[in-house]
């Protein structure tokens, strides 16, 4: 049986991890909270600017001159960008965090990012990543050496910060890759916040734009009377980099949610864990302290009889 005083460090070493999780926990629920509000008021107008630049392009129906189109950055040259093309490598776009202590979150994209890379070497595609967080940084540079696969860039801080411009660096830098004929396919790797207590990590296909936009037919109320102004150029211009830019912002605010809710849960998990093992180690410490008691009156009784 251990001493007493093992079992008293051991319970004070517990006692001082669980203030750690109640901490984290608190720290965390705070700031889910104000996570799942900001993704939630974001979804309407993700989900209501793909319905506007669905409605526009069957109205041009792919018909758009590309004369005098002034690009000044890759992300501005929406003729390339919504050209169909080959795809020989796919652009990866992974969210992760920078810290660990979330449970399974940042293990669960990383798992999934990893199946999808052989997934496409098997198909003969290469993969390029751009990996957001210094998890999934840490968690893949030694993974890719395995598979006909590179990390082309990597962000770290804008997962302290979530931030629309965060989000338009992100994709300028995967338009130029794009632009450039780097990369094919553009594929984003997230979680989908759906509550304080789940998450589902969801394959996002940006460029080439997916069957369902391609299809303009199934946009159901399309407005006979769009008029372009100053032109069909500069609308396109002005809203292929938002939509771009718009669906990584949402993406990391549906990652940033889904990785605070992961951390509360798993600091609930372990402080509740800390509890139970304080209550087992009480009760070993107080059956050590019975045995020290029983043992010294056993050697009290033994020396008194022996004076006898």
């Amino acid at each position: 049986m251990a001493n007493l005083k093992d079992i008293k460090t051991r319970i004070q070493s517990v006692q001082n991890t669980r203030k750690i999780t109640r901490a984290m926990k608190m720290v965390a629920a705070a700031k889910v909270k104000r996570a799942e509000t900001t993704v939630k008021a974001a979804r309407p107008f993700a989900t209501e600017l793909t319905t506007v630049f669905k409605r526009m392009l069957k109205k041009v129906d792919g018909e758009f001159s590309v004369e005098n189109l002034s690009v000044k950055s890759a992300i501005d040259n929406y003729p390339v960008l919504l050209e169909k093309r080959d795809i020989k490598t796919v652009g990866l776009l992974v969210m992760t965090s920078n810290k660990g202590l979330a449970g399974a979150y940042n293990a669960n994209v990383i798992r999934k990012t990893v199946s999808r890379i052989k997934e496409y070497n098997a198909e003969g595609k290469k993969v390029i990543l751009f990996v957001v967080g210094q998890k999934g940084y840490s968690g893949l540079k030694n993974k890719v050496s395995n598979f006909n696969c590179e990390i082309a860039k990597s962000y770290i801080s804008v997962v302290n910060d979530v931030t629309a411009m965060g989000a338009r660096i992100i994709a300028e830098d995967m338009a130029e890759y794009f632009v450039d004929s780097r990369i094919d396919k553009i594929e984003i790797l997230t979680t989908r916040f759906k509550n304080m207590m789940s998450y589902s990590v969801q394959d996002w296909e940006i460029l080439p734009l997916a069957e369902d936009m391609q299809n303009y037919d199934n946009v159901k109320s399309i407005d006979p009377i769009m008029l372009f102004e100053p032109n069909v150029n500069g609308i396109l211009q002005s809203i292929v980099p938002m939509y771009i830019s718009n669906i990584i912002y949402q993406a990391l605010l549906e990652a940033q949610a889904s990785e605070l809710a992961s951390r509360m849960t798993a600091m609930s998990a372990a402080s509740n864990n800390a509890d139970e093992m304080i209550r087992l180690l009480s009760i070993d410490y107080n059956k050590a302290r019975q045995w020290a008691i029983t043992q010294e009156l056993v050697e009290i009784v033994s020396g008194a009889n022996a004076l006898k």
